[in-house]
C-alpha cells in the first residue's frame, strides 16, 4: 500500500466527490463539514462549552469542523482540555446514537475518571514534543470508554493548535476509515497475491483498538496519498490531507 497508495478506481471517485462537493469546500478543506446535533440529550454534559447552543434549548443545532477547531483553539490555550474534549466527542457523535442517550451516557461516564484531564494533557504534551502516533499511544487503553475513534477526534482538533513536533499531523481514525483502509489493504492483497482471502487486511484493520504503529501507518498513508491525489486531475493541488480523509469517509467506489 504505501508503495501503490490510491488505486485508479479510488482517484476517479475522488474526482466525482470533489467535483459534487467542491462547491461548499471553498477553502479546499473540510471546514465547512457540519455535523447537527440535539443540545438538550447533553444537558448533563460538564463542562458545556459556551460556543455550543445552549444545552437548555430546545431543537437541533449544527456546529462544523472549523467551529470545533475554534472551541479546541480556545480550550486548549486556557488547559481546558476535558472541555476541548466534549467539543470534539459532541461534533463526533452529533444525532447518530444520542436519541437512546448512547453519547451523552457514555460521555458521562468518560468525565467522571479522576486523571481525565491529566490524560489528555499528557496527550498533547507527546504531540507537541514528539508525534501525533505518540498522543496516540499515549490515550490508549488509558480513559475508560474513550477509544480511538473519538480520541482521535480529539487530537485531530488538537493538533490544529498543537502541531506534533515529528511526523504528520493527527487525523481522524475511526471504524468506518479502518474499513476503508481494510478495503484499499484487501484490493492491493489480492494483486499481489500476498495476501488471497483479504485475512490479514482484516486483522491490521480491524474495527477497533488499533495499535499506535497501525495509527502511524494510516497517519502516513493518507499523507502520501494527498499528494498522489494532488498530481491528477480532478483534485485540488493544495488540498490538505484531512480533505482527503474526509472524502475517503464518504466517497464511494
Amino acid at each position: 500500500m504505501a508503495k501503490r497508495l490510491l488505486p485508479d478506481d479510488a482517484l476517479r471517485a475522488l474526482a466525482r466527490w470533489w467535483s459534487e462537493n467542491a462547491a461548499r469546500l471553498p477553502d479546499k478543506t473540510p471546514g465547512a463539514h457540519t455535523v447537527r446535533y440535539t443540545p438538550s440529550r447533553w444537558a448533563q454534559i460538564t463542562p458545556w462549552p459556551a460556543a455550543l447552543a445552549s444545552s437548555s434549548g430546545d431543537g437541533d443545532a449544527a456546529v462544523s469542523r472549523a467551529q470545533v477547531t475554534s472551541i479546541v483553539t480556545d480550550a486548549v490555550r486556557r488547559e481546558a482540555f476535558t472541555e476541548a474534549l466534549v467539543a470534539t466527542y459532541v461534533w463526533g457523535k452529533g444525532k447518530a446514537g444520542s436519541p437512546g442517550g448512547s453519547g451523552p451516557a457514555t460521555l458521562r461516564s468518560i468525565l467522571t475518571v479522576d486523571d481525565l484531564e491529566a490524560a489528555l494533557a499528557d496527550a498533547i504534551t507527546a504531540l507537541s514534543e514528539h508525534s501525533a502516533a505518540a498522543a496516540y499511544a499515549t490515550l490508549r487503553g488509558r480513559v475508560p470508554g474513550l477509544g480511538p475513534s473519538f480520541f482521535t477526534k480529539f487530537l485531530y482538533f488538537t493538533g490544529k493548535t498543537v502541531p506534533p513536533a515529528n511526523g504528520p499531523g493527527p487525523l481522524v481514525l475511526d471504524r468506518l476509515l479502518a474499513r476503508r483502509m481494510r478495503s484499499l489493504a484487501s484490493q492491493v492483497g489480492r494483486e499481489t497475491g500476498h495476501d488471497p482471502d483479504g485475512s490479514i487486511a482484516a486483522w491490521v484493520w480491524r474495527d477497533r483498538d488499533w495499535s499506535p504503529h497501525r495509527y502511524q501507518v494510516y497517519l502516513s498513508f493518507l499523507h502520501a496519498a494527498a499528494h498522489q491525489a494532488a498530481s491528477h486531475d480532478g483534485w485540488p493541488s493544495d488540498a490538505s490531507p484531512d480533505l482527503l480523509e474526509y472524502a475517503l469517509f464518504n466517497a464511494a467506489w
